[in-house]
């Protein structure tokens, strides 16, 4: 069962006889010598981590079309490191695999699109956003590089946080009617900071939360350690300042698996009684948190309250209206879907919809990514989840046995692969490029521990921190 696991998550892939005889891996290192001989791309792997820090410093400030702009300069960079590359052993994994099965057939649903100019814009997006994740699984596989993007992107997080409490104290303009007008929180201030949308907020904030508690463990030091605990308290008290219902959930599960993963990382120094009751008393104690919470927060009662009242709550009602349009649509095109891309679902959903509100998206990836490329697209994506935490998993015990605490940003990119991805089966913040960066980074993170199984095997000594305790 265990072989059929690995060979159904791709962990015992061949990688690298297959580079050996494929020609397309033939262009990798084609130019070799000329890197060789070039001071600057002798540096080129720390200019492209200045240039991922520089979509991670201005996208939550910046039009979308000038993240698009950024996204193509680190595109064409990492095409003039691939045929300069002068390691060609390191890079492809298997979920660089599933990436490309997952790019390919949405290319197949834009060219069988009937509105194939709008698909392939669409594709075009996707495009920018896979591109990126290859450029920074590459770069993420120096600590040091690694460490230097989390930063940035973490004291960018901290800034939009920050205003996002400061709308909470003094207050904040609705830009939209995000909460239901009957409801008793009518008046409520729900925080959006720059973005501009508290959802979107929401989605931006689950990776911060979870790299800044990654990096308690990670920064040596007192005053960074500090830092990072107020991070990671400003971050999570804006998040539930955005009174994103999904977002809410998203942190519950990501919360729970970053228990079991710290349970996991800790077990060989674990005392008995904590091996058995440490789970349990950190899930009683997270549930007693939420029990206290909605008993004596009413922002948080009435929120909790109105995602069990169905098509009573304005919100809720949209949703169910959106979603039963785009089971429809499915249902008309279920192997390839109608071609990827916002474009596409704005011509086709009015069609559907027997509402008068027009819908941007699915606001459920699943859902989305179903209409865009079919059940076989759906298919890919799932099977790309499925590897991403199966690797998560087969890396994570690799530098546990190592001693290696750099599993701590590995553990907060699988926990905020969860979250974004739980936010994201009801929302559409998935598919707004400043959360979108981010969910492909996360997956970049975990891409870029990677080690091929039969290496990790290899690695039974006894952990270094554990001798240290």
């Amino acid at each position: 069962m265990n072989s059929v696991w690995q060979q159904v998550t791709l962990a015992t892939l061949p990688l690298q006889q297959w580079r050996q005889v494929s020609y397309v891996y033939r262009i990798v290192g084609s130019l070799q010598n000329w890197r060789n001989g070039s001071w600057l791309m002798q540096h080129g792997d720390a200019i492209a981590a200045l240039l991922i820090s520089l979509v991670f410093a201005l996208s939550p400030f910046v039009a979308t079309n000038l993240i698009g702009v950024l996204l193509s300069a680190c595109i064409l960079f990492w095409i003039l490191l691939t045929v300069s590359d002068t390691d060609k052993r390191a890079g492809l994994t298997p979920i660089h695999l599933l990436v490309m099965l997952f790019w390919s057939i949405s290319a197949t649903a834009a060219a069988l699109s009937p509105l194939k100019r709008a698909a392939f814009t669409g594709f075009g997006k996707l495009s920018l956003y896979l591109m990126f994740f290859i450029l920074a699984a590459r770069v993420f596989r120096s600590p040091k590089l690694r460490s230097f993007c989390i930063t940035i992107f973490l004291h960018v997080a901290l800034v939009v946080s920050g205003y996002g409490i400061h709308q909470a104290i003094y207050g904040a303009d609705s830009l939209a009617t995000w909460v239901d007008p009957e409801s008793p929180l009518a008046q409520s201030t729900r925080v959006y900071s720059f973005l501009g949308n508290p959802n979107l907020l929401a989605g931006y904030l689950m990776p911060a939360i979870w790299l800044s508690f990654s990096a308690i463990f990670m920064w040596k030091h007192r005053v960074p350690k500090i830092l990072a605990i107020v991070m990671f308290g400003i971050n999570t008290a804006c998040l539930l300042l955005t009174q994103s219902r999904g977002s809410w959930v998203g942190l519950m599960v990501s919360a729970l698996v970053m228990l079991v993963l710290l349970r996991y990382w800790w077990s060989p120094i674990l005392p008995q009684f904590w091996r058995k009751w440490g789970l349990i008393l950190a899930f009683g104690g997270l549930a007693g948190a939420l029990v206290l919470g909605y008993l004596f927060v009413t922002p948080f009662r009435y929120r909790i309250a109105s995602m069990f009242v169905g098509s009573r709550d304005s919100s809720n009602a949209f949703r169910l209206n959106v979603w039963r349009a785009v089971i429809m649509m499915i249902r008309d095109r279920p192997i390839l879907g109608f071609g990827p891309g916002d474009l596409v679902f704005k011509q086709i959903y009015p069609l559907y919809s027997q509402a008068r509100f027009s819908g941007l998206s699915a606001y459920s990836v699943l859902l989305e990514i179903t209409v865009e490329s079919g059940l076989i697209g759906l298919t890919a994506f799932l099977w790309l989840l499925t590897t991403i935490f199966s690797q998560g998993y087969y890396q994570l015990r690799r530098v546990r046995d190592l001693g290696d605490r750099e599993g701590f940003w590995l553990m907060g990119a699988i926990a905020t692969v969860v979250g974004m991805f739980v936010h994201g089966s009801v929302d559409t913040v998935l598919y707004r490029p400043e959360v979108s960066v981010l969910w492909w980074m996360s997956i970049a993170l975990i891409a870029s521990f990677y080690v091929p199984q039969a290496a990790t095997s290899q690695s039974s000594q006894t952990p270094e921190w554990v001798e240290e305790r």
